[in-house]
């Protein structure tokens, strides 16, 4: 039996968790112009596979390549490295005080 292959992995950022197990993740990568010799950033966005939907906007998440599971899917979340912050003091007193 062969030993498994190696997959990739990428980091990036949960651009929108509103699908049922699925997440977009923008993965950013840096490219060489090949005449101007200057570093580019490319971002490229994916969907992946988020087994227990715990994954949140702005989440800066670990994914790995897989078998495809379904039409545009070949990603899956692997870990989350870090949270999202979010102001939850501004949210609930939006309303200005006379």
């Amino acid at each position: 039996m062969e030993p498994r292959r190696m997959h990739k992995e990428r980091q990036g950022v949960v651009l929108s968790n509103r699908m049922q197990k699925t997440v977009v993740v923008s993965v950013e990568r840096t490219v060489r112009h090949p005449k101007y010799l200057k570093y580019l950033k490319r971002r490229t966005k994916v969907k992946a596979h988020d087994e227990k939907s715990e994954c949140r906007a702005g989440d800066r998440v670990l994914i790995v390549e897989t078998r495809p599971l379904s039409r545009d899917k070949r990603w899956r979340v692997s870990r989350i490295l870090e949270r999202a912050v979010t102001d939850e003091l501004a949210a609930p007193d939006a309303t200005p005080s006379a």
